[in-house]
């Protein structure tokens, strides 16, 4: 699964991979920091994440960029754990055949999964002809039918490659026929987001915890004859295990005991979450280990999650309490954290763990970043920016989370309890509408410093001169669309916070008028950068046009204004 909101980061600017490489040690760190190094090496890729596991041995590593960056980053941290890591001496939990086991490679922005497989290819072939390592490709780069499952590819494991390599049918894709017992074998893939995630039991029982693997995961038990433990394995016609499959499909796991942790857990890929989301097969781990007299005491998630799986876990939990889900993105991931028990086996920082605030960084946004005095200094300071338009775009945020703030007391008021869901419904819409307008709050400024770049291209030739002429008209087009989007935003949030005046908490109605205020304010605020950065538009015939829609908005927006602080009055 490519990740969505990641497209809103890098605006479909840039093609993007995330690579998530496996290397076969998780306790030594100053071997995994030579590897580390490799990829940081790389010009064009942000390393995002490092997960080391005593007890599997094992760690993943989560670094995302630009294909041929990636393709190169992968390469040179594969040849390094080849010559740092000993497989002959490796012992661990997890399944592994390599020094770098897997090296999966994942559509992230702007690329197909077929063109990633084409780049993961590349890599496999360079792999094989530099470094001599058997390589496999499963997955979506997969050459072979049966090779599309990783666990057929690494059957018997690393102790089974001499054998395995000797027969015709297991001649790799790439890389000699040849055992290479200090780096193994890796598989190389191209595949759709997984995410890794282990549930704590209160046992230390393996063959307890593989029970409740078997029920949650796609592939289940296979079925018996009589007793469900010793029976006999039932058939099919054609002599093959009949199975009972378990209750999550796209779901992989097993059991095992955590020396480390000193408790089993159940470990888990999640392949396709929009067919089993991360708050389901939670679930049924819970209700398989109770029907087994086990407890769930929390869960651990292996690298890194999008945003959005966070989110909808959160909101499930809150739905649950029949509480609103229009609070803020924070506060449900805070609820997603307490409700899976994220953080029993250590903290759970978000900054670190979802993939989309990590690359935050990679499109910063200076302005949200400060505090209340931080931002009053700077937009007080000599600096022209920020100016009118990202003030107006803060005033218009305000304006609807006062709103939204009235929503959310209305879902918990005493004796409404039946309309919480109504309520809840407006809050959403409201944060919605807030998170639009504070992004615009850097945007505007970002829209003003593309303005002066443009000012500062060079100007000596013909040609030059024709390209900075053009910089600059693009670049005042686009500050003329900030704030006009600011201007359309604002006005959707008359809508929430008219309702709130009419229907919310009377107790609140006041905060639903100044809610008001603040919204006409931000739209007659950014109307005047809207005309002040007309005037410098060649395109006459664009700017009439919006013009005219601008004074149809602040029109409507005084109209809107009246009516509600009418209702505020009245209700005073």
């Amino acid at each position: 699964m490519a990740c969505a909101a990641l497209k809103l980061i890098f605006k479909m600017s840039k093609q993007l991979i995330e690579c998530v490489p496996n290397f076969s040690e998780g306790s030594d760190m100053t071997i995994i920091k030579q590897i580390t190094d490799q990829i940081e090496s790389v010009d064009g890729v942000k390393l995002l994440d490092v997960d080391p596991g005593k007890a599997t041995n094992r760690t993943v590593v989560t670094f995302v960029g630009e294909p041929d960056a990636v393709v190169q980053a992968a390469f040179l941290a594969i040849k390094k754990a080849g010559e740092i890591i000993d497989m002959s001496k490796h012992k661990g939990e997890h399944p592994r055949m390599g020094a770098t086991d897997v090296c999966p490679m994942i559509p992230i922005s702007n690329i197909s999964m077929e063109e990633v497989a084409q780049y993961a290819h590349k890599l496999g072939e360079t792999v094989g002809r530099e470094l001599d390592i058997p390589i496999y490709m499963y997955e979506s780069a997969a050459t072979k039918p049966k090779w599309k499952n990783l666990a057929t590819i690494r059957s018997g494991e690393y102790e089974a490659l001499p054998e395995k390599l000797s027969k015709a049918e297991w001649k790799p894709d790439y890389g000699a026929a040849k055992f290479n017992p200090q780096a193994g074998a890796t598989a190389i893939g191209a595949r759709g987001f997984l995410i890794a995630y282990n549930v704590n039991l209160n046992t230390t029982s393996v063959r307890r915890a593989n029970s409740v693997a078997f029920d949650v995961r796609e592939q289940g038990r296979v079925k018996r004859i009589g007793n469900p433990i010793t029976g006999k394995v039932a058939v099919s016609k054609k002599g093959k295990p009949l199975r009972k499959p378990g209750a999550c499909k796209a779901v992989k796991g097993i059991g095992w005991f955590i020396e480390e942790y000193g408790v089993a857990q159940i470990s888990m890929n999640l392949t396709d979450i929009n067919i089993s989301p991360l708050h389901k097969v939670f679930e049924e781990c819970l209700k398989s280990a109770q029907s087994r007299g086990l407890r769930v005491t929390g869960s651990e998630l292996v690298g890194l999650v999008p945003l959005n799986v966070m989110l909808e876990t959160g909101k499930h939990f809150l739905k649950k309490q029949n509480r609103s889900l229009g609070v803020s993105e924070a506060e449900i991931i805070k609820i997603a954290i307490k409700s899976l028990g994220l953080d029993e086996l250590g903290p759970f920082d978000p900054q670190k763990k979802i993939i989309e605030y990590q690359l935050e960084s990679l499109n910063a946004a200076p302005l949200l970043k400060m505090n209340l005095e931080e931002f009053s200094n700077e937009t007080a300071s000599e600096s022209p920016a920020p100016g009118g338009g990202s003030i107006s775009a803060y005033v218009g945020a305000l304006g609807i989370s006062l709103a939204t703030m009235v929503a959310n007391l209305s879902a918990h008021k005493r004796g409404w309890d039946d309309r919480w869901e109504d309520f809840s419904d407006w809050a959403e819409k409201g944060q919605a509408n807030k998170d639009a307008l504070l992004r615009m709050v850097d945007e505007d400024t970002n829209a003003f410093n593309e303005i002066i770049n443009a000012f500062r291209l060079p100007k000596g030739t013909t040609e030059e001169k024709a390209t900075r002429k053009a910089g600059i008209q693009a670049a005042t087009k686009n500050a003329i669309e900030v704030p006009f989007k600011i201007m359309e935003l604002s006005l959707q949030s008359f809508e929430t916070i008219k309702a709130m005046t009419e229907i919310g908490n009377p107790n609140s109605v006041t905060d639903a008028g100044v809610g008001a205020l603040c919204a006409r304010a931000a739209i007659r605020g950014a109307f005047l950068n809207v005309k002040i950065n007309s005037a410098d538009l060649d395109d006459k015939a664009y700017v009439k046009a919006i013009l005219k829609k601008g004074q149809q908005i602040e029109k409507k927006a005084a109209a809107l204004e009246k009516e509600i602080l009418k209702i505020v009055d009245s209700k005073m």
